[in-house]
């Protein structure tokens, strides 16, 4: 297990963002997603978000994502 239960990290850069995927294990042994959003703010710090996923509800989570980017595509102009 690596830093706060971190097991597998990535990350994807933008011009203005860095999303990243980060899969850790709480004290319990489950597995659960951390996306986090990152972007500059000021000269000096950044501003941040994160949203978790629990294992129990990735199926649920990546239909409705797969949706959402279905859309987008189909709309983008």
């Amino acid at each position: 297990m690596g830093i706060r239960g971190e097991v597998f990290s990535s990350k994807a850069n933008s011009e203005n963002r860095t999303y990243f995927f980060n899969v850790k294990e709480n004290r319990h042994g489950d597995l659960f997603l951390n996306i986090v959003e990152s972007k500059k703010h000021g000269e000096e710090g950044f501003e941040r978000h994160s949203v978790i996923v629990f294992d129990e509800d990735l199926e649920n989570f990546l239909s409705g994502f797969q949706q959402a980017i279905d859309f987008m595509k189909k709309n983008s102009r």
